[in-house]
């Protein structure tokens, strides 16, 4: 098969150099891709979410598969875009729907959602513009801290956790009157605040049966500690340790049926990854979101956890035969380690010369933010590789990680040294 990966992330390397060692995928493109998904695939730049470039694309590389990797092209309708042309609607998306998608695309439809199928979830309400001002009674209702949620896509920065109510009224205002976060905030959703650890349920689904994939918990914040500006993700971890067979049991029966059911009841059609960001409270799972596609850096310690071969998975998603498909998955652990422009998630400059690449022994470097200029592999994004590794548990997964970040070079670069510093 020639097969499309849209995308240009570490989550997309990870796909790409998984998908690559199937004997099902003859060419693989990658649409715009990075430097590493260059050195194992073919680039094309084109953008993710340009549609009829895509379908141009499709037809004149005879392409009979597309994988979509971010949210963009999802919340957009690319899956109906194909659905809904003569040329494209047999050629199978791995996604789900324009509806589908809106579990991320609205944080207000993903609550009512929750609600309507009696998944456990957060007490909430959401605010525009006009009332903001009810929004801010609302918050004098609630125990500190403040959970404000832009509704929209706001890249994994659009939530605020502050624990003086003053400044959560303030930040009220400046996101839903200032715009802080653009059209994203136009609406915002304002959450009771839970107290737990999380972690993220990844689910791929063929809109009738599913399977669980490994377990993963990232790590959002810039700063040691879990301090400091919400990011993309500075690391990663697979299993999470303390995810034992009960809490599994729960988040399955709790939280994964009910959501394919929903499915289902709702007419939502579905084939693609379902990520469920949950909360341990008390051993208790509960949903704080949904995400209609892979984690990253999540992506790059699950994926490589993955023994059967992806792209046969993603067949059986595409023919509704999920319910046959044996996943064998790896015991050991994996962790990755992200590393991030200077600056990064703030102001951060781009072309850095990356320099140490061939250093690195044992450990798996997936690309994120970069590009090939000149010969040379140069930064091109905030988070700029991940550098994956396995290990009999989490600790000796992460100390090859490490030693390896040491091996790599570029001006200003920037890593958080605590992964994991929660699970010991």
């Amino acid at each position: 098969m020639n097969i499309l990966l849209l995308g240009s992330g570490g989550r997309e390397h990870a796909f790409a150099w998984k998908m690559i060692q199937s004997p099902l995928c003859d060419t693989l493109f990658v649409a715009p891709g990075n430097a590493g998904t260059a050195q194992i695939a073919k680039n094309i730049d084109i953008s993710a979410t340009d549609f009829e470039a895509i379908k141009a694309l499709v037809i004149k590389e005879n392409i009979e598969m597309v994988v979509v990797g971010p949210e963009d092209p999802l919340v957009k309708g690319i899956y109906d875009f194909f659905l809904n042309d003569e040329d494209l609607k047999e050629i199978p998306v791995i996604g789900p729907s324009k509806l589908g998608a809106t579990l991320e695309g609205s944080k207000e439809f993903a609550k009512e959602f929750l609600i309507k199928h009696k998944i456990p979830t957060a007490a909430y309400d959401s605010f525009t513009a006009e009332t903001v001002e009810n929004g801010c009674k609302f918050l004098e209702t609630l125990q500190p801290p403040y959970v404000l949620k832009a509704d929209g896509l706001a890249a994994g920065k659009g939530v605020l956790i502050i624990q003086d109510l003053a400044e959560a009224q303030s930040e009220l205002r400046n996101m839903l009157v200032g715009q802080k976060f653009g059209a994203a905030s136009s609406k915002v959703v304002i959450e009771e605040f839970l107290d737990g650890i999380e972690l993220s349920c990844f689910v791929l689904t063929d809109g009738k049966s599913y399977k669980i994939l490994p377990t993963a918990k990232d790590y959002k914040r810039i700063g040691e500690g879990d301090t400091g500006l919400n990011t993309g993700g500075m690391g990663a971890v697979s299993p999470v340790p303390y995810v034992d067979a009960v809490l599994m049991e729960k988040i399955e029966t709790r939280i994964v049926k009910p959501t394919i059911e929903g499915f289902q009841k709702d007419g939502i059609a579905y084939k693609g990854f379902v990520f469920i960001g949950l909360i341990n409270v008390n051993n208790e799972p509960i949903v704080i979101e949904y995400n209609v596609r892979m984690g990253d850096p999540e992506t790059e310690v699950v994926v490589p956890r993955l023994k059967s071969d992806l792209v046969e998975l993603f067949l059986a998603v595409a023919n509704e035969k999920l319910d046959e498909f044996n996943l064998e998955v790896d015991e050991r652990s994996a962790t990755t380690v992200m590393i991030v422009s200077g600056g990064y998630p703030e102001d951060f400059e781009k072309g850095k010369v990356i320099s140490g690449l061939e250093s690195v022994t044992d450990s798996i470097v997936f690309h994120a933010g970069t590009k090939l200029d000149n010969g040379n592999v140069v930064s091109n994004g905030g988070r700029v590789m991940a550098i994956t590794s396995y290990g009999d548990n989490f600790q000796e997964a992460l100390n090859k990680s490490y030693k390896n970040v040491d091996q790599i070079h570029f001006d200003k670069m920037n890593f958080r040294k605590d992964i994991g510093f929660d699970l010991i």
